[in-house]
């Protein structure tokens, strides 16, 4: 098992497709390998490579290295790329906080939103998704970490809110996302990924109606190894396939100075 946390300054950058092809088979092979240690199947886990700050002709040699699932924190971003690669069949997920002016882009055109947890946010986009005549698959953000800086509901909220999602039916629960603790312990990072696996077993057991298949979107490129360890149906993988960021993560989680998604 992962006994230190991985830091930025190991991704070296991927410029052509083969550097691609080669970083994603080594992270799939570490995906293959976390999940035997556990008893689990690898296919059991979907990897989402996240292409936040990435530009497009990166992007593109990624997706001839055999992507076509893609993760941006914000929907800006996410929206000029979608429009520019629209020759392209990529599954575009939104992973980072939503404004509501922002909802229209997102029910237009995302595969999923993984990172509810504001009622606001829900209303707003249930009402977009009708006028597009569309549903949307989401997770919801749990603060794991309980740090105050970063997004997501509190755990003992969860149920509530849960309850309260039922009343936007074009959100199509799928379970929950976190983001650990930015530490190179890895304990403390293990602590958050239990927490969230307890949170969904919990709800699985008490009210399955309310989370859907229960997925579990918690791991980054430092550590989702852990994640897979402790459950990970999904893991949001960005510096390991594309290379380090010089934009620090910073700019896209508010009070966040450790990158490692």
């Amino acid at each position: 098992m992962p006994d230190a946390i991985s830091s930025p300054e190991e991704f070296p950058e991927a410029r052509t497709v083969e550097d691609f092809k080669a970083n994603i088979a080594a992270v799939r092979q570490r995906i293959a390998d976390a999940a035997a240690r556990v008893g689990r199947e690898s296919d059991d886990v979907r990897l989402l490579a996240v292409s936040k700050t990435v530009p497009e002709a990166r992007i593109r040699l990624a997706v001839a290295a055999g992507l076509d699932e893609l993760g941006e924190n914000r929907v800006q971003e996410a929206t000029a790329k979608y429009h520019a690669m629209q020759d392209l069949n990529i599954r575009w997920s939104i992973i980072g906080n939503l404004q509501t002016n922002k909802a229209r882009d997102v029910a237009a055109y995302a595969a999923e939103f993984q990172a509810l947890d504001r009622l606001r946010v829900a209303e707003v986009l249930d009402r977009r998704l009708a006028a597009a005549g569309r549903t949307l698959p989401v997770f919801v953000q749990v603060n794991t970490s309980n740090e105050p800086q970063k997004y997501g509901i509190h755990p003992d909220e969860l149920r509530e809110f849960l309850t309260a999602l039922q009343d936007y039916p074009r959100l199509k629960i799928q379970g929950l996302m976190t983001l650990a603790v930015f530490t190179p312990e890895v304990e403390r990072v293990r602590e958050c990924f239990v927490l969230l696996r307890n949170l969904r077993d919990q709800m699985l057991d008490e009210a399955p109606e309310l989370i859907g298949p229960g997925e579990l979107s918690m791991g980054m490129s430092g550590d989702y190894e852990v994640a897979i360890e402790e459950g990970a149906t999904v893991v949001r993988v960005g510096q390991a396939i594309f290379g380090a960021r010089a934009t620090p993560d910073s700019y896209y989680w508010p009070g966040i100075a450790e990158p490692n998604k």
